[in-house]
């Protein structure tokens, strides 16, 4: 079957695209058959008034073609009836089937409505906790994207900007950088000269002149004395920090690729642009590339 090849296509679609075709089939040889029955028993009548057949071989005094045209009927009840009766391919088992598997879809999207709720509220305690003791402090991510928010793949870097390299180590400087663990283990050690902070949900995890925390919360907590901390990643921590950070400095590479780590989107009607510089692809630089600053409205 040609839907059997695309993989895009749900299983039970392909299940109700054949199932609807079969359905087609059965009706389709009803018809013909229907037409058949009637052009015979028409044939036949006329047949017997043409030929005159002899009512000593009928049975009892009805003509042989009116005794044949009954049990042509008879056979077409018995395929309607197993057309629509017998063969139905979607009956109850199969409706029950269906609000079943509606119900366990329903279920699952509830069920990750009220898991993004749930996080969606611990954040917004955890800002509203640390914004209470640490008024002062510009919580700031920075991070380079593509076009279409890609920031690393197999928790590695996809491109090469010096410049970008310099833009962050002049602005993280002196500062806590704020970061995941798959971002730590992807540095081959810890930055000079910051307060590294790592979140992970792992206990007991242990990370060489660094700080390891639990939560966001935690992270900034650590980080309250430091007037600006840095959200450097990697894609879940953006996500997470972009609700309560106060800046964003984003470094956008004018080029799509493909990857495993985003940025989250930002939202203009939240982050207002207050800054950009252009910078063009030169033997240090794979792509050309904005620097851009937003802070929240």
């Amino acid at each position: 079957m040609l839907f059997k090849s695309n993989s895009n296509i749900d299983e039970e679609q392909i299940k109700l695209v054949e199932n609807a075709q079969k359905r087609v089939k059965q009706r389709k040889r009803l018809f013909y058959h229907f037409s058949i029955m009637l052009f015979g028993i028409i044939t036949l009548l006329i047949l017997n008034i043409l030929f005159g057949i002899k009512k000593e071989i009928s049975f009892y005094n009805y003509p042989w073609s009116y005794w044949a045209s009954i049990f042509w009927v008879l056979i077409l009840l018995a395929h309607t009836y197993n057309v629509y009766i017998t063969n139905r391919f979607m009956g109850k088992d199969w409706e029950k089937e269906q609000i079943k598997k509606l119900v366990l879809k329903q279920e699952l999207k509830i069920s990750k409505i009220k898991t993004e709720l749930e996080k969606e509220a611990r954040v917004k305690a955890e800002s509203e906790l640390f914004n209470q003791k640490n008024s002062k402090n510009l919580i700031t991510l920075i991070a380079a994207a593509s076009e279409n928010n890609v920031i690393g793949k197999d928790n590695k870097l996809i491109w090469y900007l010096s410049d970008d390299l310099k833009h962050f180590k002049e602005f993280t400087k002196g500062h806590a950088v704020i970061m995941g663990r798959k971002t730590f283990e992807s540095m081959p050690k810890a930055l000079p000269n910051r307060t590294n902070i790592v979140i992970t949900r792992k206990v007991d995890y242990l990370a060489n002149d660094a700080i390891v925390v639990n939560s966001l919360s935690q992270a900034l907590e650590k980080a309250a004395e430091d007037k600006q901390p840095f959200i450097i990643g990697g894609g879940e921590i953006y996500s997470l920090a972009i609700k309560i950070a106060d800046r964003i400095e984003l470094t956008r590479v004018h080029t799509e690729l493909e990857g495993d780590a985003y940025f989250p989107d930002i939202d203009h009607n939240i982050w207002e642009e207050v800054s950009r510089e252009k910078r063009l692809k030169d033997e240090k630089h794979d792509y050309d590339f904005t620097f851009i600053r937003y802070n929240k409205k």
